[in-house]
């Protein structure tokens, strides 16, 4: 190590170094061995001692797969590679496909923003729509997005057959504001409203929902996130905001059993696999992900395929960097929301998607009653008929009955017309091979990393791009590399 080098220096330097220069070498042994028998494991005399990285793997590059190494280096694995946008801008605003942003007004200098606990009925996949709860006439509900500093005040309308409250989960707030039922409120009656109101000195990834256990299975959730003063660095390109639910519904039904101990429809912001909007990204970006998990009671196991992302953050706060994890595969826990930041070097469409077994499938249940299929003989159950009990009747008096949706038909799974318009004329989707929706099922989206070409083709022209085409002129490096410098 030269004199006022320091040990970061020398360990970036010292991949390139060994290159080029002999090394500390093993002195002959004392003892021979046998003649004709080739030591084992002692390498030749003159062979340099390797303590770093080869040259070839100690840089990073945000165009390709690389290493970036050591690991105590800035640039390992792109942890601290900055956005293309550079340094000193604002956080970029939050996307979060498939749900629409909560509008402000604001008040007095306070921002203002009104929710309604509302039904919502929302299709999980085209075709099949479900009775669920959410606000404002959607499930997951609005995103709110503010800045660290500001005064909210939420103005909560219970439109609802029974009392609610909310609580915004993560918030250090006055105890008044925290939104429990009974313990720091009164509920919210039914056609009441009430005001929530407090200022945010935190910043990072939170959500609201019902603190009725049971309105929580229904997917009365929402995003919440809180923009820092000063934006973290290193900035990113693209934010994206991703809320995982299961639900338990009959196949005979469209409302879930909150009560259930399983689940079977998996939803990512409201909907299924292949219906789940593909996150569209340009190559070379710095992209968050903060995924949030409002399912009942089973855990995720969160895989991007094609990259290795940072563990940059929790529903808590910001990581320091000097904590943060690279993973391809996290776990992320019930009510709690997980930041992944990478930089897309690896053109392509990646699955993004939990790896528990069957949260990569949809309606995954036990029959109930008769399989309503062209395929199936229904006989045995039609011939027991007079044996069955009668069904009470009497518990539709209840006002929550009243939801629309309670019951419907058989639920059954097809890909018929309407559903496959649905999924495959969609922007986001443009170019991706033609089959591309059978690998995607349940809790899985996609994210696609395209050149700059490429990606204005498919997300800034009215062009149709057919199927394959896009995924073929990546796999043939048939695109522009002139802005890769």
């Amino acid at each position: 190590m030269q004199p006022g080098n320091t040990r970061r220096e020398f360990l970036l330097l010292g991949g390139a170094a060994v290159a080029g220069a002999a090394g500390t070498t093993f002195a002959a042994s004392d003892t021979q061995p046998p003649a004709n028998v080739p030591p084992a494991n002692v390498p030749p005399a003159d062979a340099p001692v390797v303590r770093e990285a080869p040259a070839e793997f100690g840089g990073f590059s945000r165009w390709k797969p690389t290493f970036g190494g050591p690991p105590t280096a800035d640039h390992y694995l792109g942890k601290l590679v900055p956005g293309l946008r550079g340094l000193g801008l604002a956080p970029v605003p939050v996307e979060i496909p498939d749900l629409p942003k909560l509008p402000f007004k604001m008040v007095g200098g306070v921002k203002e923003f009104e929710l309604r606990c509302t039904p919502v009925k929302r299709e999980f996949l085209p075709g099949y729509p479900m009775d669920v709860w959410g606000f404002n006439d959607s499930m997951p509900g609005p995103l709110v997005e503010a800045n660290q500093g500001d005064r909210v005040r939420f103005i909560v309308h219970n439109e609802l057959p029974e009392p609610t409250s909310m609580h915004w989960h993560g918030l250090e707030l006055p105890v008044s504001e925290d939104g429990v039922p009974g313990l720091t409120q009164n509920p919210i009656m039914p056609g009441k409203s009430y005001v929530y109101e407090f200022d945010l000195h935190q910043a990072g990834t939170f959500f609201y929902h019902s603190h009725m256990a049971m309105q929580e299975a229904f997917g009365m959730v929402g995003g919440f996130v809180i923009h820092p003063k000063v934006a973290f660095d290193p900035p990113v390109d693209r934010d994206f905001f991703l809320i995982f639910q299961n639900f338990h519904i009959a196949p005979n039904q469209t409302i879930s059993d909150s009560m259930a101990m399983d689940w079977n429809w998996h939803t990512i912001n409201g909907r299924s696999g292949p219906f789940t909007t593909p996150l569209v990204v340009r190559h070379g970006e710095r992209v968050r992900v903060r995924l949030m998990n409002f399912s009942p009671m089973q855990h995720h196991p969160i895989h991007l395929h094609g990259h290795t992302f940072w563990i940059t953050g929790h529903e808590g706060a910001r990581i320091p960097p000097s904590a943060w994890v690279p993973r391809n595969n996290t776990l992320v826990g019930v009510a709690q929301a997980t930041d992944f930041e990478f930089v897309a070097f690896n053109p392509g469409d990646w699955i993004f998607h939990c790896h528990m077994v069957h949260h990569m499938m949809n309606h995954m249940v036990q029959q109930v009653g008769p399989r309503i299929r062209d395929d199936s003989d229904v006989s045995d159950y039609q011939n027991q008929l007079a044996t069955r009990p009668r069904v009470r009747a009497d518990f539709t008096t209840d006002s929550g009955f009243r939801t629309p949706g309670y019951p419907q038909n058989m639920q059954h799974m097809h890909m018929g017309e309407e559903m496959m318009m649905k999924i495959m004329h969609r922007r986001e989707v443009q170019g991706m091979r033609k089959m591309w929706h059978m690998g995607v099922h349940g809790l899985m989206t996609v994210l696609r990393v395209l050149p700059p070409e490429l990606y204005d083709l498919v997300m800034n022209s009215d062009e149709m791009v057919m199927p394959g085409t896009v995924f073929d002129r990546i796999v043939k490096g048939d695109y522009a590399k002139d802005y890769q410098q």
